[in-house]
């Protein structure tokens, strides 16, 4: 039992040498030709040589058992044949064959045939699974039943009969184990690289299908700015900014400023319920329909209300969108609005510290059919400030799971409010960004100043 160990240790020695070689033949340009099942004539005689030249190795390392070697030489041609096809095994196995040939011994006839048949065999296998890779199972199973069928051969061929079962007895566990150890090994080698292939594909597909999404957001997000106005009307007595943060590529929050009349201009401010896309797709169709129905309609309440049965109609998605709507006459400097649920604008009157809140008139639109919605009416002096906004604003959070907040935003009005609405628009975002801190936006952040001049 202490030689048949020994041997054992022995072939292992050699399975490492061939693993080592056989890791980097896997790692190779030919080797991508055979997990694709596309070898060439040149790439064959490679691998021919290749699997040959381990098949002489497996002889040469081997040890000697009552003048017959006992060795790994079918490990070579088996590989081959089951991984690389029946040319590739059969090539392999005659020249480890021939090589055992012309060593001579009583076993050289039933071991050169056996080392032939086991490159023919694997190249069987091949076939058999139809370009599907082969299991690792399989292929240690293969090899271990190969050596049996080596133990067959040499019982059948040698002689004399007597000496060719002691070998047999002697030699067939560790050359079995070793053998079926070493093809585990390599098996195992080509599952791992299979494993990384299809990684990789699939990395390569994400990657792939990922870039294709942001360009498509992308694209997106540059049709949804073109919903916004290129540039805002200038208005007599006033000035007036407005911009929008979306928190992801496309957003939900939009505002407009609509020329009317030549002394009236619609000022609306909106916050689509929901993120992303379907956001996006609801604010395209809620601000062409205000847009259509602020020039329809000269009351402000009246084109609330139409334009809420038009939204409700179109929306099965169970989305609303809350907005201020206001008509800015210049001339009078009146500011006459409907709110729709939406957050209430602050106004802040000259040489007053007090707000006045701009309260709902009505539910946001979608929200619910047949909705009524009443007006008001404000005067906006030289010196007034009046601020809209979305949540985003207000909500922001820090660390610390805290909000803006109403306050901080009036905190802030009160503090810049001798400068253009411009720089008024960039100070609070400024307030914002110092909240929040390392925290992502996680809202669309909109805002529109407008102040009499």
């Amino acid at each position: 039992m202490n030689a048949e160990i020994q041997d054992l240790l022995v072939l292992l020695q050699m399975i490492c040498v061939i693993i080592v070689a056989a890791y980097f033949i896997t790692r190779t340009g030919i080797f991508t030709e055979v997990l694709e099942r596309r070898l060439s004539i040149r790439n064959r005689v490679y691998l021919i040589l290749f699997f040959g030249i381990l098949s002489i190795y497996g002889t040469l390392s081997g040890v000697e058992v009552l003048g017959a070697p006992i060795n790994v030489r079918d490990l070579g041609p088996m590989v081959a044949g089951i991984f690389c096809g029946p040319v590739v095994g059969l090539g392999a196995g005659l020249i480890g064959g021939a090589f055992r040939m012309g060593m001579g011994g009583f076993t050289a006839a039933s071991c050169s045939l056996s080392t032939v048949l086991a490159g023919l065999l694997g190249g069987a296998i091949y076939y058999a699974h139809r370009g599907r890779p082969v299991a690792v199972k399989t292929a240690v199973g293969f090899a271990a039943g190969m050596e049996v069928l080596h133990m067959g051969i040499v019982l059948l061929l040698a002689q004399p009969f007597d000496q060719a079962l002691s070998l047999v007895n002697q030699v067939a566990l560790p050359m079995i184990l070793a053998n079926a150890a070493g093809m585990f090994i390599f098996a195992q080698l080509i599952a791992n690289l299979l494993a990384e292939r299809r990684t990789k594909a699939e990395r390569d597909s994400y990657h792939d299908e990922l870039q294709r999404k942001k360009a498509e957001l992308q694209i997106a997000a540059d049709i949804q700015q073109t919903f916004l106005p290129k540039s805002i009307p200038p208005l007599k007595g006033f000035d007036l900014f407005a911009v929008s943060c979306p928190a992801r590529e496309v957003g939900g929050d939009f505002y407009d400023a609509i020329r009317l009349r030549p002394d009236h201009t619609g000022l609306v401010i909106a916050d689509v319920s929901g993120k992303s896309v379907s956001a996006a797709l609801y604010m395209a169709l809620s601000r062409t329909i205000i847009r259509a129905m602020a020039s329809w309609h000269p009351e402000v309440s009246l084109a609330l209300a139409d334009a809420n049965t038009m939204i409700e109609e179109q929306s099965d998605s169970g989305m609303f969108v809350t907005l201020f709507y206001g008509v800015l006459s210049e001339k009078n400097r009146t500011l006459t609005y409907a709110n729709a649920g939406h957050n209430p604008p602050l106004l802040l009157r000259a040489g007053s510290n007090d707000f006045v809140r701009l309260m709902p008139t009505g539910v946001a639109l979608g929200a619910a059919s047949d909705q009524a919605y009443g007006e008001a009416q404000v005067t906006i002096l030289p010196g007034d400030l009046l601020v809209l906004y979305t949540d985003g604003v207000t909500e922001a959070i820090n660390s610390k799971d805290e909000e803006f907040s109403e306050a901080k935003l009036m905190e802030t009005i009160l503090r810049v409010r001798g400068r253009p609405s411009q720089e008024i628009i960039r100070e609070i975002r400024d307030g914002i960004r110092e909240h929040a801190g390392e925290e992502p936006q996680f809202d669309d952040i909109t805002l529109m100043v407008l102040k009499g001049v």
